[in-house]
Parts: C-alpha cells; structure tokens; sequence
C-alpha cells in the first residue's frame, strides 16, 4: 500500500509543480472562458432569450447561463491538455519509464488523471471567483455542492484526454485530433445555448447534443450550482467516464503498445 501511496502522491505532485512552472497554461485556462463570458454574451444576449428551465427559478441573464459551461469549457481544455502533456512524455521517453514500473498499469494511469482532475477543478473555481468579482454569482452553497460534479466531469474528461493520448503517437498531429475533439463537444452542447433552442432549430442537431456526453456533464454542474441533483446527467457522465478510462486502458495495454515492463 505504501508503494501504490508513494506514486500516488509523486504523480501529482509532478502535475502540479509542471502546472504551476506553466504560469501561461493557467492564464490561457482562464482567459478563454472569461472571453465568452465579458465579451461574447454581451452580443449573445439580445440573440438569445431564455426561458425559465430547471435547475433556474426565475428568468436569468445570459451570463449566468452560460456559467456551468464555461466551467465544462476549462474541465474539456484542461483534459486535452493532459492529453498533449502524455504525448510529450512517451516521446521524451518519462512516459516509458512510468509505465514499466512493477506497480498496476491501470494505478499508474489513474494517478495521471487524479492529478489531471485536481487542477481542473482548481481552475474551475478560480474562474467562478473571477466571475463573483463581476457580479456573476451562484447561490453560497452552491460553490460547495458543485465540486462532486467538477470533480466527475473533471474524471470523464480526462479519461477522454487518457484514451485520445493512447492513440496519438506524435505531437504534430495533436492539433488536427484535438479541434476534431474538442469544438463539435463544446459547440454542440448546452454550454452556450439551451436544447430548447437547438430543437427549434434542427431536430437532428437537438439530438446530438442531447447525446453528447459534454452535454450531461454541464448540466451536472448547472444543477450542482443550484444545490440540485440531475440523475440521469450524473448516470450518463459515470457510465461515459467508465467506457473512456476502459478504452484508454486498452489503449495501453502493453500487448498494443509494444511497451512491456521489462523495457
């Protein structure tokens, strides 16, 4: 047990001391949602008028809306991030070593995402404090109850930066995989716009985003905010965090991956 704790503790440890020397990944973190939130939603606003829906009592503004999804835009950039740095370290060769070593495979790769999760969901909250400071809050116990759904939706993204590093073997083709990954999961969720509205609009469209695994993720911290529990947005996040992290699994399964622990 000693041995499974003291690599727990040297992987995250390692994540965050490569995070906090990257003082621009934490700026580039924030400043993409703060983008959308101060600059975006006011042309958004006057376009886009929302209705009263759960987990909202009263009519609210733009920018409170889009709130829980800019908090799934840091979780979803932070787990392509975690995705890039894997890339980076079978290339250089630290990403070898690691997974040769006589510990389980599948606890080595579940360090990298702890450690990946934790600084998502400390990104999360540094952005709603930026928020605060605007004028933008959440109910007070809100802040609190969100953070079992940053830290889900935190897993399930990462385990999806897990499976897509398993198959990305050069950091040229990074790029091109993560806008295929990333924009279609953001844009075509409810981050920025309620499915009522994508309903309206194409029936096709509403549902793809009512599929995508993002979609329920961002609706798990929107009710969270609001000290609500949304069911089957928690049960979908599980059951999609379960398939990545079983597919990333097999992705480093050393028989595909020619890595074998004698090296």
């Amino acid at each position: 047990m000693s041995a499974y704790l003291t690599s727990l503790r040297a992987i995250v440890t390692r994540e965050a001391l490569r995070f906090i020397h990257q003082r621009e990944r934490f700026i580039a973190a924030l400043v993409r949602p703060l983008i959308w939130l101060l600059v975006f939603a006011a042309g958004f606003r006057a376009a886009l008028g929302l209705s009263i829906i759960p987990p909202y009592q009263t009519y609210i503004t733009y920018e409170t809306y889009i709130v829980p999804g800019l908090c799934g835009m840091i979780l979803l950039f932070n787990g392509m991030q975690s995705s890039l740095s894997l890339v980076y370290d079978r290339e250089m060769g630290s990403m070898k070593l690691l997974l040769t070593s006589p510990l389980p495979r599948w606890w080595l790769l579940f360090c990298k995402l702890l450690g990946s999760t934790i600084i998502s969901v400390l990104q999360a909250y540094a952005f709603l404090a930026i928020a605060a400071a605007f004028g933008i809050t959440m109910p007070a116990i809100g802040y609190v109850t969100v953070l079992p759904a940053l830290v889900v939706a935190g897993v399930m993204l990462g385990a999806l930066g897990l499976l897509l590093s398993s198959f990305i073997k050069q950091l040229e083709n990074f790029a091109g995989v993560m806008n295929f990954v990333i924009f279609p999961m953001f844009f075509l969720s409810s981050a920025l716009y309620p499915l009522w509205k994508m309903a309206e609009s194409s029936e096709l469209l509403y549902t793809i985003c009512a599929l995508n695994p993002f979609t329920h993720a961002v609706e798990l911290i929107r009710f969270a905010l609001y000290a609500s529990f949304n069911g089957p947005a928690f049960l979908w996040t599980v059951l999609v965090t379960i398939m990545f992290t079983a597919a990333a699994l097999w992705g480093y399964n050393p028989a595909r991956t020619g890595i074998s622990r004698r090296g």
